[in-house]
């Protein structure tokens, strides 16, 4: 009962529920004022007030458009971004020109215009189903036979509105969600726009912190030692012609050496961490020495039916690394497996384990690193972690045939 209960009166439903009603009167009254505008805009064009009133008219949408995506944020959790605005110069007559020229006005326009219909037909659907079930429900005490056949035919369409309610009510919600997505929200245009800006910028930041990185190391590392193994030839030197005891030049040596090898060593890891050299047999073959040394058990279930470019086999080698680390690290899991397939143009990868869940991105963490990374070649993650486990992180990377 208590189920039942929360699934017809559930904080979603009362939010839902609240939104259509609130959203009703204004809607009819906006309408009804930009009509009136639109109208009188239209018909004052032959003089200078129309294009003006028009443009206040457009404007007067863009401000209700706003004020209805914060409502739906925080009634609905429909969050959708503003949409890129045009700017206006050369004054008052700029501004003008930009407003009327700017397809996002109109479309806000179009949404206040469209909205009073749809907001009496949602709340008549969405909410009317619970009222005349409430009704039916409170109306039995009030019947000369509340155990009559209309008492309980009042009972039985009661709870049928009722249980019916959630459904028609999600239904409806699903096209106020579309119609803010659509007509108040960015274009794909815009938003693919903004996305490459997005990616850019990421690029750019990653690019400057490897080759800050590159450099620090090189500096701090590589370049001390071979400092160092000069000055160790430079003793050499100084010995060789102070005719020093053999034994003594061969420890100088013998130091120089030392010092050159770890100098080698760290460039090849350097070279490792930009292009590691296990890629060149291939990205399974790459997935099997991960598999290797990881300190979780790990199955790997590739189907590849071509390479890769190199820089996306970079780039999911790289993630799949990180994302086995943090199994083995954070998740306390007993076994992992990865499985990757190349279908359709899209290179997907699948790692899940056996940990304790509970794994979501967090503003610095390693998550919204990886999902920054791949957001720089179009591709998407996605974490599916509740509490308890297990632990699916899903990676789609696009990933086109060589012409």
């Amino acid at each position: 009962m208590k189920t039942t209960l929360t699934t017809i009166f559930g904080d979603r439903e009362k939010r839902g529920l609240a939104y259509l009603f609130l959203v009703l009167p204004i809607d009819l009254l906006s309408g009804i004022l930009l009509l009136l505008g639109s109208l009188a805009g239209v018909v004052l064009l032959l003089t200078p007030i129309g294009a003006w009133l028009l443009a206040a008219v457009l404007r007067g949408a863009a401000g209700l458009g706003g004020s209805r995506r914060d409502l739906a944020s925080r009634l609905l959790g429909e969050r959708v971004p503003a949409p890129p605005r045009a700017v206006g110069t050369g004054g008052a007559f700029g501004w003008r020109r930009a407003v009327l020229g700017d397809p996002v006005g109109w479309r806000f326009l179009t949404y206040a215009l469209v909205k009073p219909p749809v907001a009496v037909l949602s709340l008549a659907l969405g909410g009317g189903l619970y009222v005349y079930g409430l009704i039916s429900l409170i109306a039995i005490p009030f019947q000369p036979d509340p155990f009559g056949p209309a008492g309980i035919a009042s009972l039985v369409l009661g709870v049928l509105l009722l249980l019916l309610g959630p459904w028609i009510l999600r239904w409806v919600l699903s096209v106020e969600r579309l119609l803010i997505r659509v007509l108040l929200g960015p274009s794909r245009s815009s938003q693919r726009m903004s996305d490459l800006r997005d990616s850019r910028d990421r690029a750019v930041r990653d690019a400057d912190t490897i080759l800050r990185r590159l450099e620090r190391d090189l500096h701090d590392g590589a370049q001390a030692r071979l400092i160092g193994v000069g000055m160790h030839l430079a003793m050499v030197r100084e010995l060789i012609t102070a005719q020093a005891p053999t034994v003594q030049i061969l420890m100088a040596v013998d130091t120089a050496q030392d010092t050159l090898a770890i100098a080698v060593a760290e460039l090849r890891d350097l070279v490792r961490g930009i292009h590691p050299p296990v890629l060149d047999n291939g990205l399974a073959a790459a997935l099997d020495t991960v598999a290797a040394g990881s300190a979780v058990p790990v199955t790997i279930e590739a189907n590849l039916p071509r390479r890769p470019p190199p820089a996306l086999e970079s780039i999911a080698y790289f993630t799949i690394c990180e994302l086995i680390t943090n199994a083995g690290r954070h998740s306390g899991a007993r076994e992992a497996t990865i499985r990757i397939d190349l279908r359709d143009e899209v290179l997907t990868m699948r790692v899940r384990d056996d940990g304790i869940g509970g794994a979501h991105q967090r503003a610095g963490g390693g998550l919204a690193g990886l999902a920054d990374r791949i957001g720089v070649v179009d591709g998407r993650l996605g974490i599916d972690s509740p509490p308890g486990g297990p632990t699916t992180i899903t990676v789609e990377i696009p990933c086109p045939a060589p012409a």
